[in-house]
């Protein structure tokens, strides 16, 4: 019995102030934060460019290989 009551006791204290709390403890991690910096984005950027840019290809070049093999072999029966 007496653990429920710690447990409600608890639960009581840390909804008190929660959302403010929360919101406090979210500033200060947002202030831990190590952001790279703008030369390091730009080459993520790029790098992500590059790597989109390239999937489009290999995807869009593969289609256009498998529809024009599938219109070949449907145009033979």
């Amino acid at each position: 019995m007496a653990i429920k009551e710690n447990a409600k006791l608890n639960m009581a204290s840390s909804q008190n102030g929660g959302i403010v709390k929360f919101f406090r403890e979210v500033k200060s991690e947002v202030k831990r934060i190590s952001w790279p910096s703008k030369n390091d984005t730009k080459k993520a950027l790029i790098a992500v460019g590059v790597v989109g840019l390239v999937y489009i290809i290999l995807v869009g070049g593969l289609d256009y290989v498998s529809q024009n093999l599938f219109e070949f072999i449907f145009k033979l029966k």
